[in-house]
């Protein structure tokens, strides 16, 4: 790593890939990676293959193609009554992945303040400092997670640029409730900040709760960055096609970022896409109520297995505590599993810049097929 710049040196291989690793080592159920095992729907995959065979398989638009950008204005409008304009207030980008670092890189100048939920997807610390920025974290306390408005409120500084929230979040399952956001838009609005909401879990908030998208909240359409995908949704992690939607000139600034990242991407993939955002309400009912069922099978069996399991309002994540198991050590115990019952989970460590008090805790992935959960509960029972 000598080659490397400094501010980069501490992001090494990541636990995800140390895990998978293992888990391929010993035959275990891998629930530490956050992809689904199943196809996604098949009208989507259908749009992709059509548009490969029909040799649609050049460069796109860099805004992205049109109908995946109407598309996604569409979606936006049905449900939650947002309207963007489709040729400067949408921008197709390479995964939510990307739509983050490029938008963290158009707005954040060196020595910016960037503040995120503790814990949080470990890209968010490394795209602040790609932008030289620094990432202030504000902790969000199990076993709710919730919002403190009142920590929230003393994080920012005069050098505070911009607000990060992701709901439903990765990696705890809590769901900003419309009150929470509210506490973030007052503060947003007071102080003056942008912020840029991380949404690819939109459509997995399960029971009661409701996914609300903080554009929608007053005051906030023009000063928010709606970053999503359809990876997460459409069971399409690889095909990396991820949106920002803004005001133009957040959206313009954006782009004059991400041109110089990936340029363009995953052209008749993106016509999938657009493909999967206009399917029925029931089709994406569908698709909740199956990551719903796949919580509601592994939840049951973490508790069995001794663990105390935080509520999951959404996504695709379980956080489990393994004290009550006389364990101090969530990391050892994940590089342990899957060797001693062939499970492989990841550590919530590594979502904080300090894990104090949080050393004990385990994240597992339910977003797998019936019978895969069904494995990995008979083998975590054994615990």
């Amino acid at each position: 790593m000598s080659e490397l710049v400094s501010r980069m040196r501490r992001f090494g291989t990541t636990i995800f890939a140390e895990m998978s690793a293992l888990a391929v080592e010993h035959d275990a159920v891998n629930l530490g990676q956050g992809f689904p095992d199943t196809a996604g729907p098949q009208p989507v995959l259908d749009a992709a293959i059509e548009a490969i065979s029909a040799g649609r398989n050049q460069y796109p638009p860099g805004p992205g193609i049109p109908q995946l950008r109407r598309a996604i204005a569409a979606h936006q409008r049905h449900w939650y009554g947002l309207e963007w304009d489709v040729d400067s207030e949408v921008l197709v980008t390479a995964g939510a992945t990307e739509a983050l670092a490029a938008a963290i890189l158009a707005l954040c100048e060196p020595g910016d303040e960037l503040i995120a939920f503790e814990p949080f997807y470990d890209a968010y610390d490394a795209d602040a400092v790609l932008a030289q920025a620094t990432l202030v974290p504000v902790r969000l306390e199990w076993p709710d997670f919730a919002l403190d408005s009142d920590r929230l409120a003393s994080a920012i500084t005069p050098r505070t640029r911009a607000i990060l929230v992701n709901t439903p979040h990765n990696p705890t399952g809590h769901v900003f409730s419309r009150a929470e956001l509210e506490q973030i838009a007052e503060l947003a609005i007071a102080h003056d900040l942008i912020v840029i909401t991380d949404e690819v879990y939109e459509h997995l908030a399960f029971d009661e709760h409701r996914h609300i998208p903080m554009a929608s909240l007053p005051g906030m359409r023009d000063r928010t960055i709606t970053i999503s995908s359809g990876g997460k949704t459409f069971a399409t992690t690889g095909w990396k096609v991820g949106w920002v939607t803004g005001s133009a000139e957040l959206v313009s600034a954006v782009m004059a970022v991400k041109q110089w990242l990936t340029y363009v991407n995953a052209g008749p993939l993106q016509e999938g896409i657009a493909v999967g955002l206009a399917l029925p309400d029931a089709d994406f009912a569908a698709i909740r109520a199956q990551l719903r069922s796949g919580r509601d099978l592994l939840v049951p069996a973490l508790a069995d297995a001794g663990f105390t399991v935080a509520p999951v309002n959404g996504g695709y994540f379980a956080v489990a505590d393994a004290a009550p198991l006389g364990v101090t050590d969530a990391a050892q115990l994940c590089r342990e599993l899957p060797e001693r019952i062939g499970v492989a989970a990841v550590p919530l460590s590594a979502f904080y810049r300090d894990a104090a008090g949080a050393k004990s805790l385990v994240r597992f992935a339910f977003c797998k097929r019936p019978e895969v959960l069904h494995k990995a509960a008979t083998r975590l029972r054994q615990l």
